[in-house]
């Protein structure tokens, strides 16, 4: 198993598991931690998500222990850079890396598709592809730009340096900074504050617009923002919000992904 899943809180803990090569990204675990995104996206139960790693590492990288055939010359057929087929960002609910450890190579650029990030202080990260006669993958041309702006990820892609958790906060990768073993807790406490207190279908329609606003025009956004505020005004949860706000009670969401999600694609 390279990937474990546990459901607790209406948060899915996704968690990279291959602690006899620190989490490294081999056997199979693109395809397992593809099927986790599916179930956990699938499943109205789980509200939010949390993608981390078996210590003593969140993920080192490409599996190089066939040594100078890692990169081989690929088949190309069936060969993708992307990593995982359905990245986080195009789930319907949040994603949240607690990145609790050294996070290299492609075990960096799979955190960029997370909604928020938590990294540990101490730990290691970069794009350390170009010093391995290789280059940034899993989409990290399109996702660190957007983070950072050109200039920071050209940095990062271009030099394939590594950094500490405090450096990766001043480029902006990352919006909070902790020591290593606080990372995964806290990440779990925001994930569960999100499935308490935020409407299901209000988060996934925000996380729709949001992840497309860099291709859109002012005019685009709002003709999305006013077709999905059609869907959520007048159903329960739009009732339920503001009814839980008045009475200082807990809300309970009637809305549910399953049956009322409404997109075209």
């Amino acid at each position: 198993m390279t990937v474990r899943y546990d459901v607790a809180d209406g948060v899915a803990t996704v968690t990279l598991h291959r602690p006899e090569v620190r989490n490294a990204f081999g056997a199979g675990m693109g395809q397992a931690l593809d099927d986790a995104y599916r179930r956990a996206d699938a499943d109205d139960g789980v509200r939010a998500i949390v993608l981390t790693g078996t210590p003593p590492a969140f993920c080192a990288g490409a599996d190089m222990t066939s040594g100078g055939s890692t990169f081989s010359s690929p088949d190309e057929r069936t060969f993708s850079a992307a990593a995982v087929e359905l990245p986080a960002w195009k789930l319907r609910k949040p994603v949240i890396a607690a990145v609790n450890g050294h996070a290299i190579g492609v075990g960096f650029t799979i955190t960029l598709h997370c909604d928020l990030r938590i990294f540990a202080a101490d730990a290691k990260y970069g794009v350390v592809q170009p010093r391995r006669g290789v280059m940034g993958d899993a989409y990290s041309h399109w996702t660190l730009p957007r983070l950072v702006g050109i200039e920071r990820a050209a940095d990062i892609l271009l030099t394939g340096r590594t950094f500490d958790g405090h450096e990766a906060k001043e480029l902006g990768v990352c919006s909070r900074v902790l020591p290593n073993d606080e990372v995964l807790d806290a990440a779990l406490e925001l994930a569960r504050d999100i499935a308490r207190n935020t409407a299901p279908l209000s988060v996934a329609y925000s996380k729709h617009v949001l992840w497309q606003s860099f291709e859109l025009d002012p005019e685009q956004v709002e003709r999305l923002e006013t077709e999905y505020h059609h869907h959520l005004m007048g159903a329960p949860d739009a009732r339920e919000g503001v009814m839980a706000f008045l009475e200082r009670r807990p809300p309970e969401w009637a809305g549910r992904l399953s049956t009322d999600w409404r997109v075209d694609e």
